[in-house]
């Protein structure tokens, strides 16, 4: 039997879902410290897991499909939680114009970067489903940022639009800058031309905030940071479950 101590702990313990296109990634917090780190393939999966989520005294999701619906009706009488939207009280000042449009997931990544760095301008690049630039300044205000496809979205772009030209799979050992066949010539222009955007608009925010920190995060964020060879370039993997523990926490608070 767990004794007390143990009990308590767990008692204490947040859960974080960022329900993403592609996965559900789910980070166990207790004291601030993320402890534990679990993937599911779909909401489906993770429901099978209730021992898992009823450990949690607390749940935040963020979402940018419905699947956030469908745990609410599973566990919404069982666990508080909390749906992450423009509307839920955060630690930074959000000035996009568009707020209700804003994906869930740019805010709280955003919010994550800003309690890595606080009071400094720093752009996270969340690499993902969709390339994702997220600015927050040394007033700790969200402006905004760009989104772009990501890698897969590229891929699929080229074989959905056209003829001919086929699926290519990702080669992340792909470095030829001029492609000899259809294929190389695919990875060139999808490979290296990611990583030259990627360059480029960290170049125009150096530029314009030369003391800028630069974190990069999501799927594909360690593949690009190693053609990021640039001192002032971070990665934290979980930037997004960071930022929704730092948002429940300010919301508990404020309660």
């Amino acid at each position: 039997m767990p004794c007390i101590f143990e009990l308590s702990l767990a008692s204490m313990a947040h859960l974080a879902l960022d329900l993403g296109n592609t996965c559900i990634k789910a980070g166990s917090f207790s004291g601030n410290k993320l402890q534990e780190i679990r993937s599911f393939a779909n909401i489906n999966e993770l429901i099978n897991e209730a021992d898992y989520v009823l450990k949690h005294s607390h749940v935040i999701l963020c979402s940018v499909t419905d699947d956030h619906l469908k745990f609410i009706e599973h566990f919404g009488k069982e666990v508080a939680h909390t749906v992450f939207t423009s509307q839920t009280p955060i630690p930074i000042k959000n000035l996009y114009q568009t707020s209700a449009t804003l994906g869930s997931d740019r805010l709280a990544a955003s919010i994550g970067a800003y309690s890595l760095y606080p009071n400094s301008d720093v752009l996270c690049i969340d690499c993902g489903t969709c390339i994702k630039y997220n600015f927050v300044n040394a007033k700790n205000e969200f402006l905004g940022g760009a989104i772009s496809p990501g890698l897969q979205m590229r891929f699929k772009a080229l074989k959905h639009f056209t003829n001919k030209l086929p699926l290519v799979e990702m080669n992340e050992s792909y470095d030829k800058l001029v492609g000899q066949n259809t294929n190389e010539s695919i990875l060139s222009g999808v490979v290296l031309g990611t990583i030259n955007e990627i360059k480029g608009i960290i170049e125009e925010y150096q530029q314009s905030y030369p003391h800028i920190k630069i974190v990069i995060t999501g799927g594909d964020g360690n593949f690009f940071a190693k053609h990021l060879k640039k001192n002032s370039i971070f990665t934290h993997p979980n930037l997004v479950l960071l930022g929704l523990d730092q948002t429940l926490n300010f919301t508990l608070e404020k309660k």
